[in-house]
């Protein structure tokens, strides 16, 4: 039995994982987001941990059995978090997310002072990324940075608390402009421009090996057997391509959750970062992954089912899908920038924008509006993505929360002009990879452990009114460049 930790931005999630690869528990438990300031978006890491002693208290009540035969835990979890720890492993400050967006000017000056940044960390410096809140930590809270003993990501958090180590691994580490990327390794340059040194930094291993041990008197407590491995784990995209046995160069996915990604595996480094594209670090070695990220995808529909008062993410996609689809092309437009965005404009000012509203449009037109705008924006981080001749696109599938609309999907296809596979568990996401990686660190084999899953619908593009989509896309980019410098 292995049991994976998904520390996501919304809630953990424990799974269990049999060797036959059946789930047999899952447990949840919400997280909150504090947002202090504009732009800013923090969460406390005891937060995480009470949300840990939650799920585990969850799955000893319904699945002792199962838990006591546990062999080795994996971790998955959001990526570029900044938690800060002393030299006594207290947590200095809140955790900076992914999400948060302060961190702007420290981003100029981080690619003034290296200019090789792109080439070694395979992205641009973006606020989301860890690097530049710790130079935004050094410049307004002096007296936090210089008590930092270790930079932590938000998993990596999770596993010195059930360890006692500070250890990563090359997926998450590549999400925070320390790592060079191509060598997994720290980069010396990248830290020191920080002010940093490898002291500062966790350990590192690849997501599928040993990194720890749980601590024996966390496994009493819980109910788990001694000697209990942890695994490496992944950041949550790169787990859920585990999850979804999506590691062959060519595979990707799309997923809709609070942030949007199109992910796609690679056997080599292949970074883009003029368009804003992401080239990280796959979770098992010597495998890499591009990947284009938007900031707010299942997150603006929650904000406009709030906003417009309808009962919930459900009942907004569902008026939506009843706009017909020769009706469409009057409906208003949606920049979906509620957070700034990352791919392709690496713009943290952009904004959200409803445009082009008449009396003749309501709730329906307005819901349709708000789906459309995060599919054209993920279409747009789609084409960010650089595939060499000798590496074709082998399949997309659809992950995350918002793939449980079928009707969101096929337009996500069309949109795309792509075949979208559906796959039994998808939904599952970044904990069933992660305790597919903990499988494979207890000694079981990429081909056995990282399959796929069965194929439950596929989403074949339609041709039927390709013209007004193409129109319509057209009109969404120009209204951003339009409206770009206007964003302050």
């Amino acid at each position: 039995m292995y049991l994976g930790l998904d520390l996501g931005t919304s809630e953990l999630k424990a799974l269990l994982l049999a060797d036959d690869h059946r789930i047999v528990g899952v447990a949840r438990a919400p997280l909150t987001v504090e947002r202090p300031q504009p732009l800013w978006s923090e969460q406390a890491p005891q937060q995480w941990w009470q949300a840990l002693e939650e799920v585990m208290r969850a799955l000893g009540k319904s699945h002792p059995e199962e838990l006591a035969a546990v062999r080795a835990i994996g971790l998955s979890g959001q990526m570029h978090g900044a938690t800060l720890i002393d030299e006594a492993g207290e947590v200095l400050r809140p955790a900076i997310l992914w999400n948060d967006g302060r961190s702007g000017a420290q981003c100029e000056a981080l690619a003034r002072a290296v200019p090789r940044l792109g080439e070694i960390a395979g992205n641009l410096a973006m606020p989301g990324f860890t690097a530049p809140k710790l130079l935004w930590v050094r410049e307004h809270e002096p007296e936090v940075f210089g008590r930092v003993a270790r930079v932590l990501l938000p998993k990596d958090w999770l596993r010195f608390m059930l360890s006692g180590e500070a250890v990563s691994e090359m997926s998450d580490a590549a999400g925070t402009l320390w790592l060079d990327v191509g060598a997994r390794d720290w980069s010396d340059e990248l830290l020191a421009a920080t002010g940093l040194t490898r002291a500062h930094m966790p350990r590192l291993v690849e997501g599928s090996e040993v990194s720890a041990q749980l601590k024996p008197e966390l496994a009493a407590r819980w109910g788990l057997r001694d000697g209990v491995k942890i695994a490496g784990g992944a950041g949550d995209n790169a787990a859920s391509a585990v999850g979804m046995g999506l590691v062959e160069p060519g595979q990707g996915f799309v997923s809709l959750g609070t942030s949007g990604v199109v992910f796609v595996s690679t056997d080599r480094f292949l970074p883009n970062p003029a368009q804003a594209m992401h080239a990280f670090c796959h979770a098992l070695p010597k495998r890499w992954h591009q990947m284009s990220v938007m900031l707010s995808a299942a997150s603006a529909v929650s904000w406009a089912a709030k906003t417009f008062r309808f009962a919930d993410e459900a009942a907004l996609l569902e008026t939506a899908a009843s706009v017909p689809p020769a009706q469409r092309e009057r409906c208003p437009l949606f920049l979906p920038y509620l957070s700034g965005e990352r791919s392709p404009y690496n713009n943290p000012n952009a904004q959200g924008v409803l445009f082009g509203l008449t009396h003749a449009h309501g709730p329906a037109e307005i819901a349709y509006a708000v789906v459309e705008g995060v599919s054209f924006g993920l279409r747009d981080g789609f084409d960010t993505l650089r595939l060499p001749e000798d590496m074709p696109m082998r399949e997309m599938a659809l992950v995350g929360g918002g793939a449980r609309s079928v009707w969101w999907g096929q337009l996500l296809a069309d949109i795309f002009g792509v075949t979208l596979t559906l796959y039994a568990g998808s939904e599952t996401g970044g904990a069933l990879g992660a305790a597919r990686l903990a499988w494979l660190a207890d000694g079981g084999s990429v081909a056995e452990v990282c399959t796929l899953p069965p194929v439950k619908q596929q989403l074949l593009p339609s041709i039927e009114s390709a013209d007004v989509r193409r129109t319509r896309h057209a009109r969404f980019q120009a209204l951003y460049k339009s409206l770009r410098d206007q964003f302050q």
